[in-house]
């Protein structure tokens, strides 16, 4: 029988370290990063704003319609500009997204920079159907157009 024990570690992973960490456990997968001068709070309202912005935000996204929501459990259609339709399923909280398809993938997560400002992670792209695995071409490029896009919000709207 094993030896019961109360001294393990209770460690606590702020949003952008639990996206690194579930981006490393799936092949093809790569984390974009940028720290901005501003909060989480606000960086978040530009990134996701209830769906709001998020088209905005997203390069790639046209359009999102919600199916259904229930606490921080969600479904929703979203439409690219090249006319593709996915129906993801996740959670969707202040400082986070993890939303899953049979073909698409996608994370963002805002954290808190020590030091100031606030550091935006994305993660996502096109699954391998039947693996846990993304194709990796492109995703880079496209997280990349997206914080350019977050950096012209933020700067629009201070």
């Amino acid at each position: 029988m094993g030896i019961m024990t109360d001294d393990w570690p209770d460690v606590q992973l702020d949003s952008v370290r639990r996206l690194r960490a579930l981006a490393a456990g799936i092949p093809g997968a790569t984390v974009t990063e940028r720290v901005y001068d501003t909060t989480p709070a606000h960086a978040w309202d530009l990134i996701w704003g209830d769906g709001r912005t998020f088209v905005e935000f997203q390069t790639d996204m046209k359009k999102i319609e919600w199916i259904e929501r229930d606490g921080d459990q969600v479904q929703l259609q979203v439409r690219s500009h090249y006319g593709m339709r996915a129906r993801l399923r996740g959670t969707i909280r202040p400082g986070w997204c993890w939303l899953q398809s049979r073909f698409l993938l996608m994370g963002m997560a805002v954290a808190e920079e020590p030091g100031g400002g606030t550091r935006v992670a994305l993660t996502g792209g096109v699954r391998v159907p039947g693996r846990a695995a993304l194709i990796p071409i492109g995703v880079r490029r496209e997280s990349t157009k997206s914080l350019n896009r977050l950096k012209a919000m933020l700067e629009a709207r201070t």
